[in-house]
Order: C-alpha cells, then structure tokens, then sequence
C-alpha cells in the first residue's frame, strides 16, 4: 500500500476545521487533530507548520471557498444573495472560525496581506461586473467595499447568533426561524436591488 499525502493532507485539514471551529485556535488540540485524521502530528508539522499556520490556512480555505461557491451577480442579485444564506446554512463552520478567529486573534490574523489582496481582488470583480452602482477609482472601491460588507453582516449575522435569533423571532423550531431569515434577507436583497444601491 502506497502513502497518499494528498489524501492526508486532506484528512489532517478536515479535522482540523472541525477542531477548530469546536474549540477556536487555544482550545484546539493537535493530539485531536492527528487521532481524526489518522495521521501522526508529525505529518501536521509538515504540512501546514504548526497549529497556527494550520488554523490560519483553515480559515483562509473556508472564506475562499464562499467566495467560489456563492458568487455574487447583477443579473440576480436577491437570488444570489439567498445562494450565500444557504452555503453559510450548509457551512456553519465558517462563522464559528471566524468569530474564534476575532476573539483570538488580537489583531494579528495569521496570512493577514494575502488574505486582505483576496479581499481586494473580489471588490475588484464586483466593482467591474456591476454588482454594486459605484463611480469609478477609489471612491467607488469604498462605496463597494461598504456594500458588500453589510450584504455579509446581513447573511452572515443569522448563522453567529442562533439564540438571539429564537428569542428575537419567538421561533422554538430552528428550521422555521431559518426560512423566515432567508425570505428576509431576500426580500431586503431585492429591495436594496430595486432601490439601485446593487446592480
């Protein structure tokens, strides 16, 4: 039997997402990681460089993965955005790591300039497909950059807080209170569309 270190590879970074998103950075285990995977800790060394390295790629996949996965358009901006509200519905891991990532971090955000030029590249899409009506140079970058972030917080918020979202809606059955979010979200989408603020 040959040694696959792609499929470890694999098996060490799906572990360590749920790891991390159970515990956060401090709390998250190597002993754990390498048990799930089944893989030594050596091989977590060698692949990623330690736990921070590995929580930092973690994070970094995740986010480029939404990214892919929920690609905002002018031609159907509501819909997209109900796209977006499923993934992250599908993928709750995300939020949990990006919130231990915002406790633990302290400001330092492990792969902080190529992260950020990720960010930078994305705005530059939205800015050029027209996702968001903006003048053109560093004025309409901002008036991007302001838009997308608050589409974020608009999806994004439902999936950080599900208590708050039982007590503000009165809703016991999670499913039910997550539909009505997403006719929500939607709907405000859609507004925010009509209004000329997207597309």
């Amino acid at each position: 039997m040959t040694y696959d270190a792609e499929a470890t590879r694999r098996r060490i970074f799906d572990a360590a997402t749920a790891e991390f998103a159970a515990h956060g950075l401090a709390g998250a285990r190597i002993e754990r990681i390498a048990l799930k995977a089944r893989a030594n800790k050596q091989a977590i060394y060698l692949y990623f460089g330690g736990k921070e390295k590995l929580f930092g790629e973690v994070v970094r996949c995740k986010v480029d993965e939404v990214c892919h996965g929920a690609a905002l358009r002018p031609d159907d901006f509501a819909e997209a955005v109900g796209r977006l509200f499923d993934w992250y519905g599908q993928n709750p891991e995300l939020v949990r790591l990006l919130l231990w990532e915002a406790l633990e971090s302290g400001g330092e955000v492990e792969g902080l300039p190529e992260r950020r030029e990720d960010y930078r590249a994305r705005v530059r899409d939205f800015h050029a497909a027209g996702v968001v009506r903006a003048p053109a140079g560093e004025e309409g970058t901002r008036v991007v950059q302001d838009r997308i972030f608050t589409v974020i917080g608009l999806v994004v918020w439902n999936f950080a807080v599900p208590q708050l979202r039982r007590l503000v809606l009165d809703e016991d059955d999670d499913e039910a209170a997550l539909a009505r979010r997403r006719a929500s979200v939607v709907e405000t989408a859609r507004a925010l569309a009509e209004a000329g603020i997207f597309t």
